[in-house]
């Protein structure tokens, strides 16, 4: 779990209306659904528009063994004495922050009971173990996202909870607008920039290959700041882009054959 405030806005390159939408839902007390593949800006966006409307957040990586009590919070033991030490998502209730669970699908079950309170006209947190019942102020607000393309039948969002969000796609940026982004994070000059992204769209384009997912704008900027750093393009590639995407040989070979197509 990460809590973060910013004195100044984090970088996040804007590509629709994502932030008008963000900020009506924010005003009218409504949750929100991040929808959008793995490293396409999600989690920055969230950042980014905190630290705009001078929000705390709170954000917590979702997991398989994360459980309610992890989000609401529990009694310690410190120094002897039994306390209650809040959650992140109480503690964002509280004190009317935006928590931010990403990849909610991951969490167990009994988290999407506790969240359905908060996201209707009763906007409560129940506390079982000390008895209260928060009603969350209008500051707080509840942002989640997940991978829609990275689902098995096991892991998936039910309708039921996901009627309960507003929702915004994300995907990919154009590539003009990857490599402004790339070259900014990373500090390396758009030209040689370019070709990364070109590289980018040719494999997130591939059929037939065993690849979970396309590679990430993430990636990218790993990549890019290895090579401004003054690694070789094949090392800084190995390292950041082929690797990991697969473990298979003959995936990260053919992998290795399109970086030679486009660098050759």
């Amino acid at each position: 779990m990460n809590i973060a405030t910013h004195p100044t806005l984090p970088f996040y390159q804007v590509t629709g209306r994502e932030c008008d939408l963000f900020e009506t839902a924010y005003a009218n007390g409504l949750p929100l659904l991040l929808k959008g593949p793995t490293g396409c800006g999600k989690t920055r966006f969230v950042e980014h528009m905190a630290a705009k409307l001078g929000k705390p957040l709170y954000t917590v990586a979702c997991h398989d063994d994360l459980s309610a009590a992890d989000l609401i919070g529990r009694y310690l033991l410190k120094g002897g004495e039994t306390i209650w030490v809040d959650g992140p998502l109480t503690r964002a209730v509280r004190e009317g922050g935006i928590c931010y669970l990403d990849e909610v699908v991951e969490a167990r079950k009994d988290v999407t009971v506790v969240l359905h309170p908060l996201t209707d006209t009763r906007r409560t947190l129940m506390i079982d173990r000390t008895g209260e019942e928060l009603t969350a102020p209008k500051d707080f607000m509840l942002v989640a996202s997940y991978n829609p393309g990275y689902q098995n039948v096991l892991k998936r969002l039910k309708p039921s909870t996901r009627q309960r969000f507003l929702s915004i796609s994300f995907d990919f940026p154009t590539p003009d607008v990857e490599i402004t982004v790339v070259s900014r994070e990373s500090g390396l000059d758009a030209g040689r920039v370019a070709p990364l992204v070109r590289l980018a769209g040719h494999i997130r384009n591939l059929s037939g290959m065993d690849l979970e997912e396309g590679v990430s704008t993430r990636l990218l900027i790993y990549a890019a700041t290895l090579m401004a750093g003054g690694m070789g393009v094949d090392a800084a590639l190995e390292a950041a882009v082929i690797e990991p995407l697969s473990d298979e040989p003959d995936v990260q070979q053919s992998l290795r054959d399109l970086v030679s197509t486009i660098y050759g």
